[in-house]
């Protein structure tokens, strides 16, 4: 029995901590996945809380087979994609404060979105997904409500592109 079929049995048992347990077990997932969607890290706090909120929501409809991760990671994306809906609705402010942090950022993700940022989206989130997630690709699948076969391709192509501008130099992004 896994740590989460375990916190889903103490939930139905009426455990208070379970509930809490539950969001501690998956929260740092969640919101290194909306860092990777959001413009910055307040406004990913923001859609990681947004979608525990969501899913304690809609627990009550939610019937666990074991496939809570990719739940939240559903309801992670479509609160990122809101977020990217509204953010474009807002005018910018007359003048941008920039700081540190904002450019600030570990070399390793800089490099990852450098050489993904070349990819088809629906390529891009999957190695997103994949990657810097570590998700299966099953979990993959239900995020996207995709056919595991689907997943299997793009995630070949995205991989084969991606090996192609490595060997000539980072392509189009390391000139």
């Amino acid at each position: 029995m896994t740590r989460e079929d375990e916190l889903f049995k103490k939930l139905k048992q009426g455990e208070e901590t379970a509930l809490e347990d539950l969001v501690k077990l998956y929260y740092p997932e969640i919101l290194r996945y909306c860092l990777w969607h959001a413009p910055d890290r307040m406004a990913a706090e923001d859609a990681a809380q947004d979608t525990f909120l969501k899913a304690v929501r809609l627990l009550d409809r939610y019937e666990h087979k074991g496939k809570f991760k990719p739940f939240l990671y559903q309801i992670a994306k479509n609160t990122c994609i809101d977020l990217w809906r509204k953010k474009r609705a807002d005018p910018l402010p007359e003048e941008l404060e920039y700081t540190e942090r904002e450019f600030v950022r570990a070399e390793e993700d800089a490099d990852f979105c450098l050489l993904v940022g070349g990819l088809p989206e629906n390529q891009k989130e999957i190695v997103l997904l994949r990657f810097a997630q570590e998700l299966t690709l099953r979990e993959i699948g239900a995020v996207l409500d995709l056919p595991l076969r689907t997943v299997q391709s793009r995630l070949r192509r995205a991989l084969k592109q991606l090996k192609k501008e490595i060997q000539e130099g980072g392509g189009k992004h390391g000139k």
